[in-house]
C-alpha cells in the first residue's frame, strides 16, 4: 500500500534499514520507525493545530504504544495521551506520559479505576451509566472531580465489529438526568469514532455520520446545564484534516497514523507528512514455485500488495499475497520463487500492538548516520 510512497518520499529510511540489517543489528519481522521523521510530522501537525485552536492528543497504540516517543511528544508541546484500551494506560503510566483521554474503544475495568483516577487523566470516556457510576464512586473516595466525555451513537452510524458501544442518543437526555445525581464527575463534551474518513468519491477526507451524532449530542449536553470543554472528533487527524475539524464543530483530534505520514488521504496524496514507518522481513524458503518471507507483522487490513526484494541481482519489486484471516501469518507469500535470505522491504497499514512483531526505533536518518535507539515489542515494552 504505500511502499513506493516510501521508496519515492524516504529512501534513506530504506537504505538505512537495509544498512542496519546487513550489521546483523535488527531482525526479520521488524517495524522500523524513523524517529526523525515522526517528530517532523508530528511539529506540523501540532503548528497547524495552535493555528486553528485545536487540541490534540497523539495516538501510539499503532506503533506499538511506544513510550520513547510519547516522551518526546510531550516535550514538543501535545496535551498527552490517547490510549486506546487500559492495557496502553498502565504502559503510559508506568512511563509517567500525562493521559488525555483514556475509556473511548475500551472502558476502564473497575478494579483499576482506582488507579487510573488518582493519576488524574484530563477525560475518561464512558458510555454506560453504570460505568459512569463506578467512576463517581472512586472520585469520591478521593476527593476529586472527574472530567467526563460520553460516546454517542445514534442509528445509521459506522461501527467497526469489535468496537460497537456508545450512549444512543434517544437515552442520552436520560442519561444526562441521571449523571446530574452524581457529585464527582463533570461531563464536559461528547465524542464518537470514526468521525472522519477518506472517500474515494471525493478523494477527500469527509465527515461521517458519526461526527453529526457528535455535534448533536454536544448541543444536547450544553442544553442540559454542562459546561462544554471538548468536542471530540478523532481519525485521520493530520495536518491537512485540522482546517475540517476547525471549519466543523470539532475542538480535539487524535494524530495517530498522520503522526507516520500513513493514513488513508496519505495513500492517494503527497501530503506534508512523509513515511515515517516500514516493514523488514527476510525470504526463509520456496515451495511449489512461490516463496516465502517470515511475518508476524500484518494487520489484518494493511492492504499489502508489493514489496522490494534486495537479492544478488539488485533491487526489484515484488508482488505479496498475505495469508487468509483465519490463519496465523507466520509467512507472507512472493508469488514466485526468490534467492534465500534476501531481505524484503513492505510498507502496509499497520497495528503493532496487535502483532508479535519487534518495534525498531531509528534516529539520524535524516542526517545520514542511522542509529537504533531502543528496541521494544508491540505493547511497548523495551528488548533489554
Amino acid at each position: 500500500m504505500f511502499v513506493d510512497i516510501v521508496n519515492r518520499r524516504n529512501r534513506p529510511m530504506i537504505d538505512a534499514t537495509l544498512q542496519l540489517y546487513n550489521e546483523n543489528l535488527i531482525q526479520p519481522d521488524s517495524y522500523i520507525i524513523d524517529v526523525d521523521t515522526v517528530l517532523e510530522n508530528a511539529k506540523i501537525i501540532l503548528k497547524a493545530a495552535e493555528r486553528e485552536n485545536i487540541g490534540l492528543y497523539f495516538m501510539l497504540k499503532q506503533i506499538g504504544r511506544n513510550p520513547y516517543l510519547a516522551k518526546q511528544l510531550m516535550d514538543m508541546g501535545y496535551k498527552g495521551a490517547v490510549v486506546v484500551d487500559f492495557r496502553e494506560a498502565e504502559i503510559m503510566m508506568q512511563h509517567h506520559i500525562p493521559i488525555g483521554n483514556v475509556g473511548h474503544l475500551v472502558q476502564v475495568p473497575k478494579g483499576l479505576l482506582p488507579k487510573v483516577v488518582a493519576y488524574k487523566p484530563e477525560v475518561i470516556t464512558v458510555f454506560s451509566l453504570e460505568k459512569l457510576i463506578e467512576i463517581n464512586e472512586v472520585a469520591k473516595d478521593q476527593n476529586v472531580v472527574q472530567d467526563i466525555l460520553v460516546k454517542v451513537a445514534d442509528d445509521g452510524d459506522l461501527f467497526y465489529s469489535g468496537q460497537l458501544s456508545g450512549i444512543e442518543i434517544k437515552d442520552l437526555n436520560e442519561f444526562l438526568i441521571e449523571a446530574k445525581r452524581l457529585s464527582h464527575i463533570e461531563i464536559v463534551g461528547a465524542t464518537a469514532f470514526p468521525c472522519y474518513l477518506y472517500d474515494e468519491v471525493a478523494d477527500d477526507v469527509v465527515a461521517t455520520p458519526n461526527y453529526y451524532t457528535v455535534v448533536k449530542a454536544t448541543e444536547m449536553i450544553a442544553k442540559a446545564g454542562y459546561t462544554i470543554k471538548q468536542v471530540n472528533v478523532p481519525s485521520t487527524t493530520c495536518e491537512a484534516t485540522i482546517s475540517i475539524i476547525a471549519n466543523g464543530e470539532g475542538t480535539m483530534g487524535e494524530p495517530g497514523h498522520g503522526l507516520t505520514g500513513t493514513t488513508p488521504l496519505h495513500a492517494h496524496k503527497d501530503l506534508s507528512e512523509l513515511p515515517a514507518v516500514l516493514y523488514l522481513s527476510e525470504v526463509s524458503h520456496n515451495f511449489k514455485g512461490k516463496s516465502y518471507c517470515y511475518g508476524g507483522g500484518l494487520y489484518r487490513r494493511s492492504h499489502v500488495k508489493n514489496g522490494l526484494l534486495f537479492d544478488n541481482k539488485g533491487e526489484h519489486k515484488v508482488e505479496i499475497t498475505p495469508v487468509n484471516d483465519d490463519s496465523i501469518d507466520y509467512y507472507f507469500e512472493i508469488s514466485n520463487e526468490q534467492e534465500i535470505s534476501a531481505p524484503l522491504i513492505m510498507a502496509f497499514r499497520f497495528q503493532m500492538f496487535v502483532t508479535r512483531s519487534k518495534v525498531v526505533l531509528i534516529e539520524g536518518i535524516s542526517k545520514r548516520n542511522p542509529r537504533i535507539v531502543n528496541t521494544y515489542d508491540g505493547l511497548g515494552r523495551l528488548y533489554e
